[in-house]
């Protein structure tokens, strides 16, 4: 009887634990946690329904989330990151990623424009083929995997202040193509913070 006693009063001790664990669980799978700055807390954003918010990959990204896959193909990837560079370099070294089943040019079927949003210049940028994946970062000196069949999206934000700042969606192709619309919309979605 005792030891009834005792497992008793543990479990009643644990059950605000277990309530505040649960109640932890849903904060950080709230909607807010979809929003994120960039160019050090000056632009706001917000990412698409679904999108899972996750610890970077690598130490170089400063947001990144998780895309919900198209089917059984792997999960997509959004980074975002300041940088540099010039604009049109990184848009070559994105390009430099991809190669083409037929062997032609990728910046040739690439889809590039440029907007101003924000008061920001964003260089929008569509790229498929095969990706020359590279896990661990491209500064890790790692092995390259290609990934046939992949897809790009990707936005550069010149900032007065904070210099350009990269947001890269990348993945399957049908992963991408299902959430490309989310993913324009976060970025035309961009505002000044506190506005």
């Amino acid at each position: 009887m005792r030891a009834s006693l005792i497992i008793a009063v543990l479990v009643a001790g644990l059950m605000p634990l277990v309530a505040a664990t649960k109640a932890t669980a849903q904060v950080a799978t709230a909607p807010e946690t979809r929003a994120f700055d960039i160019a050090g807390g000056s632009l706001l954003l917000e990412a698409p329904a679904g999108w899972k918010r996750v610890q970077p990959k690598s130490g170089i990204v400063e947001t990144e989330f998780a895309i919900p896959s198209a089917g059984e193909l792997p999960a997509g990837r959004m980074t975002v990151m300041g940088a540099g560079g010039s604009v049109q370099a990184n848009v070559d070294r994105w390009y430099s990623q991809f190669t083409q089943a037929d062997g032609s040019d990728t910046k040739q079927k690439a889809v590039t424009k440029t907007v101003k949003l924000a008061g920001c210049t964003v260089t929008m940028v569509d790229v498929s083929g095969t990706f020359k994946d590279t896990p661990g970062g491209p500064f890790a000196g790692g092995k390259t995997i290609d990934r046939p069949d992949y897809r790009m999206l990707a936005a550069i934000v010149e900032t007065p202040a904070s210099g350009s700042q990269f947001l890269k969606f990348y993945g399957p192709a049908a992963t991408v193509a299902q959430q490309a619309d989310g993913f324009r919309t976060m970025i035309e979605g961009m505002v000044p913070a506190g506005k």
